[in-house]
């Protein structure tokens, strides 16, 4: 299974060249063709595409010639600002990554998906491509520049003068890293590379707090919450002539409301987009076609078949042989059984591949890092060298590139820490051997406590599946599961849609913001429980997002098109009230809190804790961890020397204050366009001035707007007991509030470990939370 280790060698060594692409270390040849060349292992051949129509009745597809279609026709002036072959993907022969393009197995086929997608009467289309067959790159490539994908100009009811509609395709993915990376690579194949100073362009993206979008784009990635964004203020989506949903298998709260959304569009009133059909496009690698096929299905006109409107397309994928190997007794410790794993294949696996660790989340990703890199630099001269690279959901946009590009120096590992992302959708390149430690992190509502938790669970045979094909994309590869394969013999099939255990108070919000009025009756491929509804109209009345009659309220709206939760959404309006006025103060603790699992390193060892501790002191404030979170971001901005050095000493996490700084200005932009801030502050960096108590008792009443049934009372027994739900919660280690005694706290987060802790606490008066439930 794995070559001689190493460090096991005569201690005399020598390094010889051998030959181009292989140097033999200590007696060890190793080959470094994959780090010297673009060379790419021959790929297994794809089986042919074959259109399944869904009813016997229905025509069968007919052959295309394989030839490629002409591209001599004249493109409309608006998509073609530039007579640049480099914007014609299909003319662009002399791309340098046309011949990568070519080698995906869906590049064969692109004919035969043209066909199906302009043939007339078919309204939902559902691609089923296998792991490596190229669909979330090259779908959108296919099809933009189609007949039916061109801007019309066109008759809207309600409008004196004309309007437009299509021109664009849209492709959603379930996470930001997904659409970004996707976004980038699709934008280099068409000859138009995002960024680098460039107004126009072909491919942009679109998620939370960061929009590129270029002049002139016809493909547009995007996550699926920030395209339920876009249907409350397009409710028809007149600027798309497609929507590409990718990834629907993993089945996100967001995805099901989007298929809900675009099924009312597709069989609701033609007239609002002027006669011009939108086409649904689902793309997936293990979807379950049949609820799919049932959900769009059933809506079919009256006197037509039940799925007469859907067409299926199954696509194999490149997916070279894989060996799955499995721990023989279960792991007590999977972080450290991880690790040494990693370290064994270092070792005694032969260059070039890299590894792809699955790990739980951002906290255990960065404790391996640093572990990893403590550990390369012990070493012996005659191994490889090895760096870790992180990937998880809240990394900045170029930070997450990293983990997509080659090792820098040659005769080098990359291992990449990542978290459920690295699943689908996104392909890390030059992996050969994934270590899967088995579990997820996993949202999951408790109605009787009405919180949520975000705990490691075991994962599905599905996602352990996806996880062991990321081995073999490029080559053979190996895929160690630090599990028994008993356990993996009792894992559920597939997981269950968030739609079914996360709390649907941001859907309900998003459904009634788009006019919704009976959203029991709205049309989900799952319904969620009658009595999780019920709990999520009775807390946005509560918010003051519903009127008595349940109608949404102006503050309601306003509330939807914030890319925040409700209960922050909530707090944003009440701090530009007058009654507070405390809008830059809220923004100020909101980014920090969103910005990723927590800006705060935690320090392991005891003396590095004391020490941390003491450069803490100045940003750390009595009333609790929204004026800390307030604070420190007031300091981090007034810092004019060094802000890395600054972070560093505090343990602060320098991505996260990134990240947070980026949300903070777009916060300040959507505040001034929705007149809740008067005027743009001025810029950093300005000196810091301590926040005077009656201000931070403000910020803190503000957020009890929105979180007062997060709430505990001091108990005779010195417990807190929530005011919501009576259950004994403890403030966690992580908060400043820690071990001490209040008569009120608030706390924004619930974590179930080995007891229920409160995180992120604020210490308040038992009258405030009287006043915040009495309005």
């Amino acid at each position: 299974m794995a070559a001689p280790n190493a460090t096991e060698h005569a201690p005399k060594r020598r390094k010889t060249r051998q030959e181009s692409g292989s140097v033999t270390i200590g007696g060890k040849t190793i080959s470094v063709a994959g780090y010297l060349t673009s060379s790419r292992p021959k790929q297994v051949e794809a089986n042919g595409l074959k259109p399944t129509p869904l009813n016997p009745s229905q025509e069968q597809l007919s052959n295309v010639a394989s030839q490629s279609q002409q591209s001599t026709k004249k493109a409309s002036p608006e998509n073609n600002a530039t007579n640049n072959k480099s914007r014609n993907p299909r003319g662009a022969k002399d791309h340098p990554l046309l011949k990568a393009r070519r080698e995906l197995p869906i590049w064969q086929h692109q004919d035969e998906i043209r066909t199906v997608v302009k043939r007339l009467g078919t309204d939902v289309i559902v691609i089923v491509g296998e792991t490596g067959s190229g669909k979330s790159t090259q779908v959108p490539q296919f099809l933009y520049q189609e007949s039916w994908c061109k801007r019309h100009k066109v008759k809207l009811p309600g409008r004196e003068e004309d309007g437009y509609v299509g021109g664009m395709i849209a492709i959603t993915q379930p996470r930001r890293v997904a659409a970004t990376t996707l976004a980038h690579r699709v934008s280099t194949e068409a000859g138009t590379p995002l960024g680098k100073g460039r107004p126009d362009g072909l491919v942009g993206y679109s998620v939370r707090f960061d929009h590129q979008v270029p002049r002139g784009a016809r493909i547009k990635f995007l996550t699926e919450g920030t395209l339920l964004q876009e249907l409350l203020r397009d409710p028809y989506l007149r600027q798309y002539s497609a929507v590409v949903i990718d990834e629907i298998h993993e089945r996100s709260l967001d995805v099901d409301l989007l298929a809900g959304f675009l099924k009312q569009i597709l069989f609701g009133d033609k007239t609002q987009r002027g006669g011009i059909p939108l086409k649904v496009i689902i793309m997936s690698a293990t979807a379950e076609v049949g609820v799919i096929q049932d959900f769009f299905g059933n809506a079919a006109m009256p006197g037509k078949d039940k799925a007469s409107n859907v067409e299926l397309l199954r696509i194999k994928g490149r997916q070279f042989p894989v060996t799955i190997l499995y721990e023989p007794r279960p792991v007590a410790d999977l972080q450290d059984a991880l690790l040494k794993k990693i370290f064994k294949i270092h070792v005694e696996e032969p260059l070039p591949g890299d590894i792809l660790a699955f790990l739980n989340g951002q906290e255990d990703i960065e404790s391996a890092q640093r572990l990893i890199e403590e550990y390369a630099t012990s070493l012996a001269s005659n191994v490889p060298k090895i760096i870790a690279v992180p990937l998880y959901g809240q990394l900045s946009i170029e930070a997450q590139r990293v983990a997509f590009q080659p090792a820098k120096s040659p005769l080098t590992r990359k291992v990449v820490l990542a978290t459920n992302i690295a699943e689908t959708s996104v392909t890390v390149p030059g992996v050969r051997y994934v270590v899967d430690c088995g579990k997820a992190k996993v949202k999951q509502y408790r109605p009787r406590l009405g919180m949520e938790s975000l705990l490691a669970k075991p994962i599905s045979k599905s996602s352990a599946v996806q996880r062991a094909g990321r081995a073999g994309r490029e080559g053979p590869g190996k895929c160690f599961r630090l599990y028994t394969e008993e356990a993996f013999d009792s894992l559920q099939e597939s997981d269950l849609p968030e739609i079914l255990r996360n709390d649907v108070l941001g859907a309900v919000l998003t459904m009634k913001a788009r006019g919704i009025q009976d959203v029991l009756s709205f049309p989900l491929i799952d319904s969620p429980e009658p009595a999780a509804i019920e709990m999520a109209l009775l807390h946005l009345h509560f918010l003051g997002a519903l009127a008595d009659d349940g109608t949404i309220t102006p503050a309601g709206e306003m509330m939807a098109r914030f890319p925040l939760s409700a209960p922050l959404g909530a707090v944003l309006l009440a701090a530009a009230g007058p009654e507070f006025d405390c809008v830059l103060e809220v923004i100020d603790a909101i980014s920090c809190l969103t910005s990723g699992d927590d800006i705060f390193i935690h320090v392991q060892s005891e003396e590095g804790a004391e020490e941390v501790e003491s450069y803490r002191k100045d940003i750390q404030r009595r009333e609790g961890d929204i004026i800390t979170y307030l604070t420190t971001m007031q300091m981090y901005t007034a810092e004019n020397s060094d802000r890395m050095e600054w972070c560093k000493k505090r343990k602060i996490n320098i991505r996260n204050m990134k990240q947070a700084l980026n949300i903070r200005r777009q916060l300040r932009g959507m505040c001034l366009k929705e007149k809740l801030l008067s005027e743009m502050p001025p810029p950093d960096p300005q000196p810091f001035t301590p926040l005077a108590p009656e201000k931070a008792e403000a910020v803190i009443k503000c957020f009890l707007r929105g979180f007062a049934m997060r709430t505990a009372m001091l108990a005779p027994d010195g417990s807190f007991v929530t005011v919501h739900g009576k259950h004994v919660v403890a403030i966690h280690p992580s908060s400043v509030m820690h071990g001490q005694k209040k008569e009120a706290i608030m706390f924004l987060e619930h974590v179930y470990t080995n007891k229920n802790y409160a995180k992120k606490v604020s210490a308040i008066q038992a009258a405030w939370i009287a006043e915040a439930l009495g309005r």
